[in-house]
């Protein structure tokens, strides 16, 4: 004969089972035991609700990564629309048209970094509300849990007061777009590109591949070559006895067929310049050639750029400056001659 029901033999389910358990009221009905329910509950009721908790947490972040994603793509794009951003960002000097657009590449960086950033505090909220019902569903008072979770926090504020600063930082940096994924910052101890922003670290790689983390509350001031353009600047020295003007018009020609270089379109964003005489040394004196890039263009710039001045001065039989060493002989004379 099978148990009777828990309100037939006068027992309220606060008495044996819980509101709510369900695996617990129906083993009792089914054995009318209370250890073979409790036990039940325990081994099934139990794993099942914080199964369930977690994938309801898995899925509320997934949703709202999703949700990021979507928001990321359209902030890459812009506000403005195709048409009216490239003759915005596109300027004809004469026959060549800049298709380059700096601003498009930065807006990108800046929102796959804000991206990052809300993924990071999307999933830090779910996994904090999702573990605080976890806690409940064992049967844990997280009453008192989240009253001390407050004073905790104080004293957590207190005595991690470098930890807030890295926070703050990191907030700001990104915020005020200071820099993003893929530019190429000095931080002062270390330079390279940048890998990853957090809300504690930056990192990024150097040009030997020498990865670095560095705590956001300890940057104190950022130079950032690669936000919107970027200029090359090549000082060159030529011999005391080379005749300047003529050597600005050789350099002058050389950037100017750079520009002209289809291969460069894009790179050079503006007529190269060449500003004169920078310095006059013992070695020789020294001409500044300056050309306007695109961002994180300019050592490919300045490479090519000294490769077309070193064949050209050859051609042109233009002396560039190099040491010279010379050894004295002393000839003590002989006494016996």
């Amino acid at each position: 004969m099978p148990a009777p029901p828990l309100s037939a033999v006068g027992l309220s389910l606060d008495d044996k089972c819980a509101e709510g358990e369900t695996i617990c009221t129906w083993t009792y009905d089914a054995t009318g035991s209370v250890t073979v329910a409790r036990l039940a509950d325990w081994l099934v009721g139990k794993p099942l609700a914080l199964l369930g908790l977690a994938l309801l947490g898995l899925a509320i972040r997934w949703v709202l990564h999703r949700m990021i994603d979507r928001v990321v793509r359209r902030a890459e794009v812009g506000v403005l629309p195709d048409r009216l951003g490239r003759a915005v960002m596109a300027g004809k000097v004469g026959d060549r048209v800049a298709r380059h657009d700096p601003g498009a590449t930065r807006r990108v960086q800046r929102a796959q970094t804000m991206g990052t950033l809300l993924k990071s505090i999307v999933s830090g909220v779910v996994f904090a509300v999702i573990v605080t019902m976890m806690l409940s569903e064992l049967g844990a008072n997280i009453g008192p849990i989240l009253a001390s979770a407050g004073i905790l926090g104080v004293a957590i504020g207190f005595g991690a007061q470098s930890l807030v600063k890295d926070f703050l930082s990191g907030i700001f940096m990104i915020f005020e777009d200071q820099y993003g994924v893929g530019d190429v910052v000095d931080l002062g101890e270390a330079s390279g590109t940048v890998e990853a922003v957090s809300l504690r670290v930056t990192r990024l790689r150097d040009v030997n591949g020498t990865v670095w983390y560095v705590r956001n509350g300890e940057i104190l001031r950022v130079g950032n070559m690669s936000q919107n353009w970027a200029r090359t600047v090549l000082d060159i020295t030529v011999d005391h006895r080379e005749n300047l003007a003529r050597v600005r018009q050789v350099l002058k020609d050389v950037a100017h067929d750079l520009w002209e270089d289809e291969d460069f379109s894009g790179r050079v964003i503006e007529e190269p310049e060449v500003w004169g005489v920078e310095s006059l040394g013992y070695e020789g004196v020294v001409v500044r050639v300056t050309l306007k890039t695109a961002p994180m263009e300019q050592w490919a710039v300045a490479r090519e750029m000294r490769e077309r001045i070193k064949a050209r001065f050859d051609h042109e039989g233009i002396v560039m400056p190099h040491p010279h060493r010379a050894v004295v002989t002393h000839h003590e004379p002989d006494p016996e001659a």
